[in-house]
C-alpha cells in the first residue's frame, strides 16, 4: 500500500480547517492526502488539538501548521 504525500490533521467543525483544506484544493487538488482528525486519538490530540490545521509530508516529515497561505503551501509541497 503506497503511503499518501501528506496527512491533514484536522477536526470537525473547524473553520480553520476548512479555509486550509479550501487552500490545499486549490494549490494541489491532485496531492494524495489523508485527513486525520486528531481527535480520534489522544496521542494526535496532544500533538496537533492546539495548532490543527496542519501538514505533514510523508517524504521529510516536514510539517506546515496554520495560518499559511497559498505561496507557504507551493513552497511546502515543492
Amino acid at each position: 500500500m503506497r503511503r499518501p504525500d501528506i496527512y491533514f490533521y484536522s477536526g470537525k467543525n473547524c473553520c480553520l480547517c476548512d479555509d486550509a483544506q479550501l487552500i490545499l484544493n486549490r494549490v494541489a487538488p491532485d496531492v494524495d492526502c489523508v485527513k486525520l482528525d486528531v481527535r480520534q486519538s489522544t496521542e494526535l490530540y496532544h500533538l496537533y488539538g492546539a495548532r490543527i490545521p496542519v501538514l505533514k509530508r510523508q517524504d521529510s516529515e516536514q510539517e506546515l501548521g496554520w495560518p499559511f497561505d497559498e505561496q507557504q503551501l507551493r513552497e511546502f509541497l515543492s
